[in-house]
């Protein structure tokens, strides 16, 4: 039901839980592999550019400070400093550049040891409470509009960065899943809005008193006139189906019926499971 009153509540909780499950579950045989892997990556890259900035200096003929410099804007990009944390080496008397480059290549396996062997999950979850992954995720994967349709709920599938004109999507769903009811009574609603825009019938917008035509919607005006809603009458099955397996919960939920004027049609009732993904993996 959170996902269906407020999806993007449950999206952001969705990513969240399930990069907490992976770093909890997965630690030991994926995420602590890939973490010594990166380190042992960036201890060889350190290397390099040691042994690179003291062939650059020797073909130069430079000083500490060109070594320093080199040695910096190599690795720039793999690590955060810069080269005045290391400015003390301008003021050694350092005429021997392997020197430099032998002192890296002799303490850095140690240091990146004791790095690796901090790593266990409790660290992480305190990594993760400053830099989230979670929500770098949920910003990189939920990109849709999030407007909810005034009908059934559905959310507009533009993406912000495609979306100029009216929200839309593909496939709207049965308005009873979002607790809608028949005018005047207790019955949860069977329709669904491209059905309703292609018919006859009318709704009173906002519980209010005046009728306003389905397929005149927009004349409702608000976030009604928002929404592009085509007459159509092809239906996705999953909905349907979904009605079907849960309509004693969506009852309880909502304290009303699918009876009456809401009564759930029997050839719903013949979709099976399998019938409800297929129908999201052939129409979406």
């Amino acid at each position: 039901m959170n996902y269906i009153q407020n999806p993007r509540d449950h999206f952001k909780s969705f990513i969240r839980d399930e990069v907490s499950r992976f770093i909890t579950d997965q630690f030991s045989v994926s995420v602590l592999p890939k973490m010594k892997e990166n380190i042992e990556l960036l201890q060889q890259k350190i290397m390099k550019a040691a042994h690179e900035s003291t062939q650059h200096v020797q073909e130069n003929r430079g000083d500490a400070g060109l070594w320093l410099k080199s040695f910096t804007q190599q690795i720039s990009d793999e690590l955060i400093f810069s080269e005045k944390d290391l400015t003390g080496i301008k003021h050694d008397d350092v005429d021997d550049f392997n020197l430099l480059e032998e002192v890296i290549r002799h303490e850095l396996p140690a240091i990146m040891f004791d790095s690796g062997s901090r790593f266990n999950t409790k660290t992480i979850d305190e990594k993760l409470d400053q830099f989230r992954p979670d929500e770098i995720l949920t910003e990189h994967v939920c990109q849709c509009c999030w407007v909810q349709c005034p009908f059934c709920g559905v959310v507009c599938t533009n993406t912000i960065e495609n979306h100029d004109g009216d929200h839309s999507v593909a496939f709207h769903r049965v308005r009873g899943i979002n607790g809608h009811l028949y005018s005047g009574t207790t019955n949860l609603s069977v329709s669904i809005c491209t059905s309703e825009v292609a018919s006859n019938g009318s709704f009173c917008p906002n519980d209010s008193d005046d009728k306003v035509l389905y397929r005149d919607y927009r004349r409702a005006g608000g976030v009604y006139a928002e929404w592009s809603i085509s007459p159509d009458l092809s239906e996705l099955p999953y909905w349907k189906w979904f009605v079907c397996r849960f309509q004693k919960d969506l009852e309880k939920h909502y304290e009303k019926t699918f009876e009456g004027s809401g009564e759930i049609p029997d050839e719903w009732r013949k979709y099976s499971k399998q019938d409800a993904i297929e129908s999201l993996d052939k129409y979406l």
